[in-house]
């Protein structure tokens, strides 16, 4: 059963490299039919400053504005993974359609200060609501029709930005954002990609025991990382003893004890979302492994409609994965062989529903 256990755990570590390619075909280029600025704006409660691009029309003022906010793990501006640069390609759409954009490069990041993994989902409030701040005062920005996009776990991001500074976000829109509490999400996206692998039954369910342990630890642990780590590299050793090398296993142990990982393990959006008010756009792809679909767009709707949101809408797009590429599969591995960056039908889905809201 170790070996069984031990597919899991390596499914944690990959990572995906590819060489530098030909930029992508839905990859705007300069020059750009809209404004392009270049900011910096201090988050005042942490201390750093944060570096984005806002894009907004050449003409007018008073635009509704709309602020990114990127998956886990650091990521730039552009969101930029395997050659693909969703942000750019979100951003330039909706700029094209007569709303602002500010995407930001995430704390510790290209030309942001701080440190992304030693940050907690509550660092990257105070982030978001800094971005917020510094819309509210730009003089091309309507301060009444500013929303937040949130993919993944921006998706858990952009509803407790709106709930602590709900006279101030007038939409939320859910890229893939989950519904359910972390552990459940994990263990749900494991088995998910295991099973479109082909992996056997017996070595999935042995994996969720496996991992369930793992969470179980993170879920009782405070806020101290090292003796996390340590508690962690004990399981592993104890499940997988000789069968990782000793490094490998204090940097997987390393890596699920960072702050920002943990928050993530032990937090449940349902509470959050019955808090919104504002009007929210949940959209979500059929072949997404990673935050699938059904269980986490149901989650939503339904935590919506408890807190008495009748402004919701909630969509499961055809053959969309986790990045809302169309795709055969919804394997990760598939991400960087797709030449498509974000789905049209996707960005018109977006662009039209904020339109409507910020009439």
């Amino acid at each position: 059963m170790k070996t069984r256990g031990l597919y899991i755990l390596v499914i944690f570590v990959l990572s995906f490299q590819v060489n530098a390619q030909a930029i992508r075909e839905q990859e705007p280029k300069a020059p750009y039919s809209y404004e392009v600025e270049e900011v910096v704006f201090q988050n005042t409660i942490d201390g750093i400053s944060l570096a984005g691009t806002l894009t907004y029309p050449k003409k007018g003022a008073d635009f509704p504005a709309v602020i990114l906010i990127s998956g886990s793990g650091p990521q730039d501006r552009n969101s930029e993974l395997m050659n693909h640069k969703p942000f750019l390609v979100i951003a330039d759409h909706l700029t094209r359609n007569g709303i602002a954009v500010l995407r930001v490069d995430d704390r510790g990041t290209a030309k942001s200060e701080g440190n992304y993994n030693e940050s907690g989902i509550s660092n990257f409030v105070e982030d978001t609501k800094s971005a917020l701040d510094y819309l509210k005062a730009h003089k091309k920005i309507n301060r009444k029709q500013i929303g937040l996009l949130g993919h993944s776990l921006g998706g858990n991001i952009a509803p407790i930005v709106a709930t602590e500074r709900e006279k101030e976000v007038a939409f939320i829109v859910l890229l893939a954002g989950s519904g359910i509490r972390g552990d459940e999400l994990m263990l749900l996206q494991k088995a998910s990609i295991e099973r479109k692998m082909g992996v056997p039954e017996e070595v999935v369910a042995q994996a969720q025991l496996n991992m369930e342990g793992v969470y179980t630890i993170i879920l009782n642990s405070d806020r101290n990382k090292e003796q996390l780590q340590q508690k962690l590299t004990e399981y592993f050793t104890t499940q997988f003893g000789g069968m990782i090398p000793e490094q490998q296993v204090k940097t997987i142990a390393e890596q699920m004890s960072r702050p920002w990982f943990v928050d993530f393990i032990k937090f449940d959006p349902a509470p959050v979302l019955q808090k919104v008010d504002c009007p929210v756009l949940a959209i979500n792809g059929e072949n997404d492994l990673q935050v699938p679909a059904k269980e986490n767009l149901e989650a939503i709707e339904k935590a919506l409609s408890e807190g008495g949101n009748r402004d919701v809408q909630v969509k499961e797009l055809e053959s969309l994965n986790h990045l809302f590429q169309e795709s055969e599969t919804g394997l990760p591995n598939e991400y960087a062989s797709i030449e498509q960056t974000f789905s049209p039908i996707a960005l018109n889905i977006i662009t039209e529903w904020i339109g409507e809201r910020t009439k």
